[in-house]
């Protein structure tokens, strides 16, 4: 119990890590406009490469995690990105800042499909109601990365410059790496706890599962990286009245994505205790208005649909998460972590063009959450066919029949 609790923490960490790291970049990039002599959109563009690397890569190092470790590859996850940031914090090139968010981005790539597979592998061994509180608790480390990329970027930029922004938390995550290598050994295997075998699903429900989760990962993908990456850009802009300087929309920001926290705490509860269906389709119901309202609205109302769109992803993903532990093996599990991540996160990786040509040529944000807004109400549609199981309530992680 003591080995599941520790590697639990750990992977939280990772969490925020990774999550923090990926979104260090947009909100630096407002304190680098002047340096590099270069636009927004033409500034953001360059994190393209990083974006698609964290959804191409997902699938290889899923394959790693299973086959070779798991804890070997999550220490390559912090030991990588801490170095791959403080390279980015080093450079003068707009090449090599390129270069170095696409490295964030290949390590960054690590932590969905290995660290979610050591998560639920461990909390199973916690009981067979932990699956979905704990799921919970990692994304509400996860969200917590994201504000704390707006807060300590925002504060990191004003008083050091952007350079620290990178440095700092590159070199935290290098540490954290050395002491998960020294505290977590390797072939940590979770102690199954006693109970009921768990049930194994039908294949033609799996399948629908599954279908299902492609259209959310596509369409989810994009939304949560565009809201998460536009987010302090359409702050600066909309809420004039309320802000005046960088660290000042990084506290706006971090609030809000704090707000995502609340939704993954109460959507980690709810998985123990109702179907998935039940849950997902009123979380999926609130999207597609919400981003219509935040494209339109500005000053303090625009914090009102913000706030729920923060609620609506962030819940999202941890029912997303749940769906992967209730219908795959867990010998398959990292493998599975990583399809769904490349379907994501690959999308995902679309969200930054759009944001810079939407931005700067296109009309700007009411067409851009516009857009977001027909995505999000896909995943609607999609929630209304998912399948509405009893057992996925009872089970902690129903294998998919084979």
């Amino acid at each position: 119990m003591a080995d599941s609790r520790r590697v639990i923490n750990f992977v939280n960490v990772a969490h925020l890590i990774d999550h923090m790291f990926m979104l260090i970049f947009p909100t630096a990039v407002l304190a680098m406009e002047a340096d590099f002599d270069r636009s927004y959109g033409e500034l953001l563009a360059l994190s393209v490469g990083g974006f698609v690397a964290f959804g191409a890569a997902s699938f290889p190092a899923g394959w790693l995690g299973d086959r070779w470790s798991r804890r070997n590859m999550m220490a390559v996850f912090f030991i990588g990105i801490g170095v791959a940031a403080i390279f980015a914090g080093l450079i003068n090139s707009i090449w090599l800042l390129a270069l170095a968010l696409t490295l964030i981005g290949l390590f960054a790539a690590i932590y969905h499909p290995v660290g979610t597979a050591m998560l639920t592998a461990h909390a199973e061994a916690l009981g067979p109601q932990r699956l979905g509180r704990e799921i919970g608790l990692n994304g509400v480390w996860g969200n917590v990365g994201v504000a704390c990329a707006a807060l300590t970027t925002g504060a990191l930029a004003q008083f050091f410059g952007w350079r620290a922004a990178f440095i700092v938390p590159g070199a935290a995550a290098v540490l954290f790496g050395i002491a998960f290598l020294m505290m977590v050994p390797d072939h940590v295997s979770p102690p199954r706890k006693g109970g009921k075998p768990a049930p194994v699903v039908p294949r033609h429900i799996a399948m629908r599962a599954f279908a299902v989760l492609a259209v959310v990962g596509v369409s989810g993908g994009i939304v949560f990286n565009a809201a998460t990456i536009s987010l302090p850009k359409l702050f600066s802009e909309r809420l004039t009245d309320l802000i005046g300087s960088p660290i000042g929309v990084s506290f706006i920001v971090f609030a809000v994505y704090l707000c995502g926290a609340l939704a993954q705490l109460l959507i980690g509860r709810l998985v123990d205790r109702f179907t998935l269906k039940q849950i997902f389709v009123p979380v999926a119901a609130l999207q597609a208005p919400c981003l219509l309202l935040a494209g339109l609205l500005d000053n303090a109302l625009l914090l009102i649909p913000a706030i729920g769109v923060m609620f609506a992803i962030f819940g999202q993903v941890t029912i997303n998460d749940a769906m992967v532990a209730k219908y795959t093996a867990d010998k398959w599990r990292a493998r599975a972590y990583s399809l769904r991540y490349l379907l994501s996160f690959g999308a995902s990786a679309l969200a930054v063009p759009m944001i810079a040509l939407v931005h700067d040529y296109g009309g700007g944000f009411p067409v851009l959450f516009g857009l977001l807004a027909v995505l999000g109400l896909s995943i609607f549609l999609a929630a209304l066919v998912f399948p509405n199981r009893r057992e996925d309530v009872a089970a902690a992680a129903p294998a998919a029949a084979e």
